[in-house]
């Protein structure tokens, strides 16, 4: 078999275990936590309702835009180190959105769907390599159409015909460019591509032709300069499930994930100074100036030094070193919408970014990331913290805290219904949590 034809072969037959499913419960938890706000209309966002009006959500393609957009709006959703990128905004709000349509499925059908969208997902940011994001490619809105098409093929039933048809034309509607990165197109992006997968599935089952074999090759070829490696999008597929290792990394802020681990160090700095001096504000003060040190390459998405937003502000380590000095936290109005927090820029001024050259480059082993932040006082002293990747994720975001917070103005009663019904056991539980997120 040709490797799209092995591709389909795993998605429409492959059986996740248990513990890929538990893990994809958190996945979906921690997507209602952050779709829910702008869904509800809770947190202010001026794309939404222009979307709504040029996608009134009357077809499942439509909804399917809506839902992406909403989950990718905070950039607080979740990421996938080996796709680079965020799977389940993608992923998700297709199958979201063609449950709502079609009721009918069971809800291990549904997490089965997503574990093996997750799967695609990994698989194709490896076959791609660092090349497709760096040459500029939003790897969630390129690999993600992809991801989200070979989840409704597995939900959908599709034969593998028909999932190898589908999975061309999805690779040859592909797009997305980091150039958009702090505007409201980057989270459209994730948007149009669940809409593109819903396109590709809805074309291939009603009998649509394409090219069942080499689309895959052309697109990973031409987007990752000639050095894809298409052998890893089966190779000991699900063993283990990529929605088990890596995993899905959960977010305890909402800004770019390439800034985590640098917001981590400030505040280790900024607690390490109250416990001993007591006064932040005498911290300020005596600060002289700031530098944050990183591999070559380590800013690639965090790659605004001069925000003039607070969505653009979401992708600057100046910015959020800055705010975590100042505030304990990357508070969300912080990020939000409209101009920046002058107070937050004044001293983000004092930042300077410093790669360490004799540190591999970020492209070669991104999860070997650090910042070290270190601050250099008027009294010749200087504080620095050197934080890496592993030692954030070494601990883990609680989604279910995360979604209790999300659902904070909701009734009592629907704030618990919402948690339960996330537990996923059933298709009443799917079914109620669709309704709820769209109502």
């Amino acid at each position: 078999m040709n490797i799209t034809e092995q591709l389909a072969e795993k998605i429409i037959s492959s059986r996740p275990d248990d513990q890929a499913r538990q893990n994809a419960r958190d996945g979906v938890c921690d997507f209602i936590a952050v779709c829910w706000p702008l869904m509800h209309q809770q947190v202010p966002d001026s794309g939404l309702p222009i979307l709504r009006q040029v996608y009134p959500e009357q077809t499942i393609a439509q909804r399917a835009l809506l839902l992406g957009y909403a989950g990718h709006a905070l950039d607080y959703d979740d990421f996938h180190a080996d796709f680079r990128g965020h799977p389940t905004t993608v992923i998700l709000p297709a199958l979201l959105a063609w449950c709502s349509f079609q009721p009918s499925y069971s809800a291990e059908e549904f997490l089965d769907a997503y574990i093996v969208g997750v799967e695609t997902a990994g698989r194709l940011g490896l076959a791609a390599t660092q090349q497709h994001y760096t040459r500029g490619y939003h790897n969630t809105a390129t690999l993600g159409t992809l991801a989200a098409a070979a989840a409704l093929a597995r939900l959908s039933r599709a034969s593998m015909a028909q999932t190898a048809v589908l999975l061309g034309i999805a690779a040859t509607e592909a797009s997305g460019l980091r150039a958009q990165f702090g505007s409201a197109v980057k989270p459209l992006h994730a948007g149009l591509a669940a809409e593109r997968a819903v396109r590709a599935t809805q074309l291939a089952l009603a009998g649509f032709d394409g090219q069942p074999h080499g689309v895959i090759e052309a697109f990973l070829s031409a987007t990752s300069n000639d050095q894809a490696l298409p052998e890893k999008l089966t190779a000991d597929w699900g063993t283990p499930w990529r929605i088990t290792q890596p995993g899905l990394e959960f977010k305890p802020f909402a800004t770019c994930s390439g800034t985590h681990s640098a917001a981590e160090a400030a505040r280790i700095i900024r607690r390490q100074w109250i416990s001993e001096q007591g006064n932040i504000d005498r911290l300020l003060a005596l600060t002289d100036s700031i530098t944050v040190t990183f591999p070559p390459g380590g800013d690639i998405a965090a790659s605004v030094r001069h925000p003039h937003t607070g969505i653009e502000a979401r992708f600057s380590l100046e910015y959020v070193i800055a705010a975590m000095l100042l505030y304990d936290d990357l508070r969300m109005t912080d990020f939000a919408e409209g101009p920046v927090n002058p107070e937050v820029m004044a001293l983000a001024a004092k930042v300077h970014r410093t790669p360490d050259e004799t540190a591999p480059p970020d492209a070669i082993n991104p999860a070997l990331r650090f910042h070290e932040v270190t601050l250099m006082l008027t009294d010749g002293r200087q504080l620095s913290c050197r934080r890496t990747r592993q030692e954030s994720l070494a601990e883990p975001v609680n989604v279910q805290e995360k979604l209790w917070l999300a659902l904070q103005q909701e009734t009592a009663d629907s704030r618990q219904s919402v948690v339960d019904d996330c537990r996923l056991t059933d298709s009443r539980q799917l079914n109620h949590l669709i309704n709820a997120l769209l109502a």
